[in-house]
């Protein structure tokens, strides 16, 4: 989503951004849906915290840990 947008800019300054006719309808219907737009900042919290994290666990260390 938004990865073809055009800045408009006015002395050095952005003014305007524009986008896809079918991405600003997806952005109006995640912004109009309060659940919609919960679950997609979920989302945008976990890719940032996969980033960041330096480990990963397999399924089975992960079970391992929960049944101790």
């Amino acid at each position: 989503m938004l990865d073809q947008v055009q800045v408009i800019k006015e002395n050095d300054q952005a003014k305007f951004a524009v986008i896809p006719f079918d991405d600003y309808l997806e952005v109006k219907e995640l912004l109009g849906d309060e659940e919609k737009l919960a679950d997609y900042l979920d989302y945008l919290h976990m890719q940032t915290v996969k980033k960041s994290a330096s480990q990963r666990l397999s399924l089975a260390e992960v079970k391992s840990a929960l049944s101790e």
